[in-house]
């Protein structure tokens, strides 16, 4: 059985199982270190009192991960945030990438977020068209803004519109206030169809 469901404490080995590849193998993450188990609950813990943290499971198996994440400080841009998603290996191009966002963009509209922002490193052809394919479009460009395996990385940004419309906004709904409510249990699902 396949679900969408928030991310536990005790999903965090294999949340970590799935992104410490994109560490120490690719220049996907900018990071260099691959984070203790601890660490790395710590925070997933933290983006969790605000935004979404979604694992797809397979029988029981956490197959790929998304979250929202802070996108600036400053006020006026809390209605915006930063989108990412990560498939194990062994379930790629299964459409679960796809899924997890879904879900998660129904999760941060309910919230009252506007506009997902999703950050590229480059070359990274498959991910473009998955965030094109999915309604994203091309804002920017930050050349030569990273370092990694002995090379300066550049990331494309690209946006895309949470809402149907762009209206004067209320406050960011907490997620505390969200879980276990019928519409909250809709959003989880409908990346499946539910």
């Amino acid at each position: 059985m396949n679900i969408i469901r928030e991310a536990r404490p005790e999903d965090t080995s294999a949340i970590l199982d799935i992104y410490a590849p994109f560490i120490l193998h690719s220049r996907t993450s900018f990071e260099r270190e691959v984070p203790s188990v601890a660490s790395f609950q710590q925070r997933i813990s933290s983006i969790q009192e605000q935004y979404p943290w979604l694992v797809y499971v397979v029988d029981e198996t956490v197959a790929g991960y998304a979250y929202g994440s802070l996108h600036r400080k400053r006020h006026a841009y809390q209605w915006s945030t930063e989108v990412s998603a990560y498939v194990h290996g062994d379930f790629r191009r299964k459409g679960i990438a796809a899924a997890l966002y879904h879900s998660l963009f129904a999760c941060l509209r309910l919230q009252g977020y506007f506009t997902a922002f999703a950050g590229i490193t480059l070359p990274n052809e498959a991910s473009e068209k998955f965030h094109k394919h999915l309604g994203f479009k091309e804002i920017g460009m930050y050349e030569n803004v990273g370092f990694k395996m002995g090379e300066w990385v550049g990331t494309l940004w690209l946006s895309k519109p949470i809402q149907n419309t762009y209206h004067k906004p209320s406050d960011i709904v907490s997620l505390a206030s969200l879980r276990g409510t019928y519409s909250w249990e809709n959003a989880l699902a409908s990346g499946i169809g539910g």
